[in-house]
């Protein structure tokens, strides 16, 4: 008996999105085919020269737009961004710092502390819950 292992692959969007890059930005041949996990981990390991100048000049796709300017993807919608920026674009946007992206950076802030006092308050329960009892 042999057995076949089947390559897995993945759609061109699937592996642009784990690439943190804008799917319509990259070469034609990516867009066509299909990308094997082995493919992928190759792309991450080593970086062809496309894929390293999308990282750094962009257009990025907003979850990456939207971590470099530190708010969510709701706040750059909220912004009227919906469009893939490119680093230079996301440079001017922060030397601008506009009133809405202020706003949701401060939103943003506060989400975090949210997170961060729920999960020490989370954390003092189980604790508690795991004392012995007298």
């Amino acid at each position: 008996m042999t057995s076949h292992q089947t390559t897995q692959t993945m759609k061109p969007a699937t592996a642009a999105k784990k690439l943190g890059v804008y799917l319509e930005a990259t070469p034609t041949e990516f867009q066509e085919g299909v990308v094997s996990r082995t493919e992928l981990a190759a792309l991450q390991s080593d970086p062809p020269e496309w894929l390293q100048e999308l990282r750094n000049n962009g257009p990025h796709p907003r979850p990456v737009v939207a971590a470099k300017l530190g708010i969510s993807i709701s706040g750059l919608a909220r912004g009227g961004v919906t469009d893939a920026l490119t680093t230079e674009q996301i440079d001017a946007l922060k030397q601008d710092d506009p009133e809405w992206l202020r706003k949701e950076r401060a939103t943003q802030a506060e989400v975090r502390k949210e997170t961060v006092r729920i999960k020490e308050r989370n954390a003092e329960r189980s604790s508690k819950a795991q004392e012995p009892r007298s």
